[in-house]
């Protein structure tokens, strides 16, 4: 009787929101309501109450996105080593990312907070992600959670591809360090062969008339790349 009863237990409409909220961006229908609750509830509000606030929630949803994320690189990126694959990560687990994905979800629509301080949105937003994260885990398990993550999350609201390019662009990185330091830098062809089905071209950085780093590719912006690279570990900026 106990079990029908719970399950026959009418909705409010702020639960009914929840629920609704949960399966359009998360793909994950709620089971324990008040879980969920308290992932969108902010400390600003359970100070002034005895409800408890997504913190403990935002802690563990902090680890499992991590353990997911790391594994789905793994996975995605099989001959790339482990500072890359860090790199990637640290990324899409930022502060501002997780804000972004916050702020497109629109988790403010059901976020429980203290509208009449002065709370960044952006930053309660993506905190109250993570809780959310927590709050799948422990209402479904692990499976759950990877599974919302890797095919709602980064299908929905993660640019890999725009997370990837800003990350392997070292020509510009590079034009950034030489403007900064206010050093010269020009990119110089010393090598272009063609072995009768592809190019191969070797570039070499010249910085303030010295020769630094070289690479090797088989277009010119790839060999840039490659040059720029071992240029900006020289001078200590990778």
């Amino acid at each position: 009787m106990a079990l029908f009863h719970l399950f026959s237990k009418k909705k409010s409409k702020e639960e009914l929101e929840i629920i609704r909220f949960s399966i359009k961006c998360f793909g994950y229908r709620p089971t324990n309501i008040e879980l969920f609750k308290r992932a969108l509830t902010h400390k600003s509000i359970s100070n002034n109450s005895d409800e408890l606030s997504n913190e403990r929630l935002e802690f563990l949803g902090d680890a499992i996105l991590d353990s997911v994320i790391a594994e789905f690189l793994f996975i995605k990126f099989p001959n790339e080593n482990e500072g890359y694959l860090t790199k990637i990560k640290s990324k899409i687990v930022s502060r501002r990312t997780l804000g972004m994905i916050g702020r497109e979800m629109e988790i403010s629509s059901v976020l429980r907070y203290n509208k009449g301080r002065a709370i960044k949105l952006e930053t309660i937003e993506g905190n109250a992600f993570e809780a959310l994260i927590g709050a799948i885990y422990i209402d479904g398990g692990y499976a759950s959670a990877q599974k919302s993550i890797n095919h709602h999350i980064f299908r929905k609201y993660v640019d890999l591809n725009h997370i990837l390019e800003e990350e392997i662009d070292f020509k510009s990185k590079l034009f950034i360090w030489s403007q900064k330091n206010r050093l010269p830098i020009e990119f110089e062809i010393i090598e272009e062969e063609n072995d009768g089905s592809t190019w191969n071209y070797v570039v070499c950085v010249i910085i303030n008339e010295q020769e630094y780093g070289r690479g090797a590719g088989s277009s010119k912006k790839k060999a840039e790349q490659a040059a720029a690279k071992e240029t900006l570990e020289l001078v200590g900026e990778v």
